[in-house]
């Protein structure tokens, strides 16, 4: 049986890799008290672009969310990353891959970072070495960046990553407000494009 033909579930899949400065890895139990930590600092920065940043969360639904996210990855149905900073071992943003379609290997990175690491450059380096580690374990062969129109910040992770921009699909979603708002497709895709923008 090919692995194209395989269930995910029994896909292996490393739990963790590196780049220059960040461990990147699987939820595990009892890191919730970390991303408590972490999202209550951020939740203004947040609060714009993330429906669950609507409200400061306790630290049993922080808990909550990764053990759920544990299980996902166990099952190969969502792929959440924590990032972690190797200098001082703490909990600096999450990103992940989602909305897994296994047949056409495709993926989609998502991201956030904690407010006192933004503006460093650490989430355009978690966002290359989760396209490369998606490239070399997963075989991908699309990866995708959305986010709202209006969010410069996370735009210019995808255009700095060497994501191109496929177009802008107009009142596509709601935004936390419930008012409809635009959404910016990047993606990046394998083969000569990935290739030639990430040779040495």
């Amino acid at each position: 049986m090919s692995q194209m033909e395989m269930n995910p579930i029994l896909y292996s899949i490393p739990e963790s890799f590196e780049s220059s400065r960040l461990l990147i890895r699987a939820p595990l139990w009892n890191d919730g008290a970390q991303l408590n930590e972490a999202v209550r600092e951020s939740l203004d920065e947040l609060r714009p672009w993330m429906p669950w940043a609507n409200k400061i969360p306790d630290l049993e639904e922080s808990e909550i969310v990764i053990r759920k996210a544990r299980l996902k990855f166990l099952e190969r149905s969502d792929l959440m990353l924590l990032i972690v900073s190797k200098d001082t071992d703490r909990l600096i943003g999450c990103s992940g891959l989602h909305r897994i379609d296994w047949q056409a290997r495709k993926f989609e990175i998502g991201y956030w970072v904690r407010t006192a690491y933004a503006g460093q450059g650490y989430i355009t380096e978690a966002v290359n070495a989760i396209t490369g580690f998606a490239v070399a374990e997963l075989q991908a062969n699309r990866i995708e960046i959305r986010c709202d129109s209006r969010n410069n910040r996370s735009a210019k992770v995808a255009e700095r990553s060497n994501f191109k921009l496929d177009g802008i699909l107009r009142n596509d979603r709601c935004d936390v407000d419930g008012n409809l708002r635009d959404t910016m497709v990047f993606s990046k895709i394998r083969g000569v494009e990935y290739e030639m923008r990430n040779s040495p």
